[in-house]
């Protein structure tokens, strides 16, 4: 991988792991311009530079979380306090995508990168994203988080494992299924986020490192650093924007680009 191809990588994950049309999506339809799929290894390594922006972003919120968390681990403070209860909400919730990931892990990283299954879930999920959202009561908060919906947002989360699908849209659908407002739907879904996205990039991390073969390691850094930077104006956009508007310029957006990648596809543009 040369520099031009990790830094457009870089600013394409950046710009599209928060929203929810998908970034494992983009990085492998993009790739696929520079003559192959930069693979499931390098996007989980550049998503390490997306997530360090919702650490940095959320830090006060996340600084509060563990402390009180491990406060009601040890005693000191009930279980039931709103922030050592949002810990345990991101542990419990975190579990479902763990699982998956790990029985799945050779479907994901080979035949799920598929981009006749990409396409076809930028669709479909399109849809599902456009049906939420209409029908979507908005009567809970963050506040009102259940472990069984911890769990089912876990689920929907996991969906994410499938390019095309979007890890922010997934959970946001599923948030917005049960009654959560647009807000705390996302806001909940960056801090799901930390555990798998941080275990899936070091562990990616560890693999190439102990690869035979020198991987490309400025480049990589520098795509990562990219990641961050772009990612954390986009989170900061991304919460303004959804305050007041809904999904439909992110579903009209991912039906636009299933029916071109159908289209190159089928014309053999690109390969699948």
């Amino acid at each position: 991988m040369d520099w031009l191809q990790a830094i457009v990588l870089g600013i394409v994950q950046g710009l599209t792991e928060f929203l929810p049309i998908s970034s494992s999506a983009h990085q492998s339809i993009v790739g696929r311009f520079f003559g192959e799929d930069p693979g499931s290894a390098f996007t989980a390594i550049t998503q390490l530079g997306t997530e360090a922006a919702v650490l940095v972003y959320f830090r006060k919120d996340i600084a509060s979380i563990i402390a009180a968390w491990f406060k009601a681990v040890a005693g000191k403070i009930p279980h039931s306090d709103p922030d050592a209860r949002m810990g345990w909400m991101v542990i419990v919730g975190s579990i479902p995508i763990g699982v998956l990931g790990l029985a799945f892990k050779d479907f994901i990283t080979g035949p799920a990168r598929n981009l006749w299954i990409t396409a076809t879930m930028l669709l479909v999920f399109a849809l599902v994203i456009a049906y939420a959202d209409r029908k979507a009561s908005q009567v809970k908060e963050i506040r009102d988080l259940t472990v069984g919906d911890g769990v089912r947002y876990g689920l929907w989360q996991a969906l994410a494992l499938i390019p095309g699908v979007s890890r922010s849209g997934g959970t946001i659908a599923g948030g917005l299924f049960m009654g959560y407002s647009r807000e705390a739907a996302a806001r909940y879904s960056f801090l799901l986020a930390i555990p798998a996205v941080l275990l899936s990039g070091f562990e990616q991390l560890f693999d190439i490192a102990s690869d035979p073969v020198e991987p490309a390691w400025g480049p990589i850094f520098g795509a990562t650093v990219v990641s961050f930077v772009i990612g954390y104006a986009v989170i900061a956009w991304l919460l303004r924007y959804i305050s007041t508007h809904n999904f439909s310029i992110f579903v009209i957006y991912r039906i636009v680009l299933a029916l071109v990648l159908f289209a190159l596809l089928g014309t053999g543009v690109l390969a699948a």
